[in-house]
């Protein structure tokens, strides 16, 4: 029975590590300069980031919002449940929760040109936003691009960017797509961290 513990407290204490490495590759994989208010776009990875990028033909699938800080950083993004019995919605995910391999397969991080109180308010309407629903055609609620744009409008800050008209079933209409909102004018995409070096 001793040998069983103690390989039991060897394997609590891998996963320990292990959570802790998987933290702060996390917080690694932001680029340097990014600060709350900018908006992190990700390749995603379930059967509604395939429709979005065939619809799109652009390189993202969806994006949010970075709230925090260095260190401890956080997604407010509008998806469907991601989270087994969490509903569809906006919602703060971790930074590793929002960058898992699971749900992307990549990402990239665009700076807002704004000042930081125009910065602040943003982030501030965009947390306000948590628990609305998600739908891409439905006044009540929102969808991903919708509610990063919203969040800097309101906070002051017009991202310049164009619409487009999508004749989808049902639902035709005028979209923000995640291509529409990576051509404005006041994005400015920051280079990708330095990966750390191998430890030996």
């Amino acid at each position: 029975m001793k040998p069983a513990r103690a390989a039991l407290r060897r394997l609590g204490g891998a996963l320990v590590l292990a959570l802790l490495g998987a933290a702060a590759q996390a917080a690694d994989l932001l680029a340097p300069g990014a600060r709350a208010g900018d908006l992190i776009f990700r390749e995603g990875t379930e059967a509604v980031s395939a429709a979005v990028m065939a619809v799109d033909r652009g390189a993202y699938s969806h994006v949010g919002m970075l709230v925090g800080q260095p260190g401890n950083w956080q997604v407010v993004h509008a998806t469907p449940s991601e989270v087994r019995g969490r509903p569809d919605g906006v919602v703060v995910d971790a930074l590793a929760f929002f960058l898992d391999p699971r749900r992307s397969r990549r990402h990239a991080v665009y700076h807002v040109e704004a000042g930081d109180e125009a910065r602040q308010r943003a982030v501030a309407l965009a947390l306000s936003m948590q628990g609305r629903p998600f739908r891409i055609a439905d006044p009540a609620g929102t969808y991903c691009t919708e509610l990063v744009w919203k969040a800097w409008r309101d906070a002051g800050m017009d991202l310049d960017v164009r619409f487009t008209s999508l004749a989808l079933p049902l639902l035709p209409g005028n979209y923000l797509l995640p291509s529409d909102l990576l051509a404005s004018p006041r994005l400015r995409p920051l280079a990708p961290a330095t990966p750390l070096p191998a430890r030996s």
